[in-house]
């Protein structure tokens, strides 16, 4: 897809589900890597990941792109535009928007795991923690690393 193809979606998906112009610019952006997609404030321009949008089927670019359309309309709107307000949460749920881009790759298995020395809980992690600190969550107990780099 070319830049100029996803002007024209980009304005066409505005125009058909929200209601309104897409006044601004829609461009690939190769430094996301990520996330979908992303709404400048300062322009409110809109840029997308190209790597994702060459990946995902048409359903999941549509998704995408609703999500940053809601962002940018209700930002012009002096509405709430961040991922937590009701107003956009709403109008996500409205025009069947994406709530999160779908990963690219699988998730790495975790380097360590931890586990609770009275009730067995298990805590795989992706970075040491400091065993003198952290307690089991759900006992209060000490932690032990069962496997990862120096299983002690």
């Amino acid at each position: 897809m070319t830049e100029q193809e996803l002007q024209a979606l980009v304005e066409n998906i505005s125009q058909t589900w929200f209601h309104r112009p897409f006044v601004n610019r829609a461009t690939f952006n190769r430094r996301l890597k990520t996330t979908g997609g992303r709404f400048m404030l300062a322009s409110s321009d809109l840029e997308f990941n190209p790597a994702l949008f060459a990946a995902a089927d048409r359903t999941v670019q549509v998704g995408i792109i609703k999500h940053e359309l809601c962002h940018y309309h209700l930002y012009r709107l002096h509405r709430g535009f961040r991922h937590q307000d009701a107003d956009f949460k709403a109008l996500l749920a409205a025009v069947a928007g994406l709530r999160y881009a779908p990963r690219l790759t699988p998730p790495s298995p975790p380097r360590y795991v931890y586990a609770c020395t009275a009730c067995g809980l298990r805590y795989p992690r992706q970075r040491r923690i400091d065993l003198r600190r952290l307690r089991c969550g759900r006992c209060g107990a000490r932690l032990r690393l069962v496997s990862g780099p120096n299983p002690g």
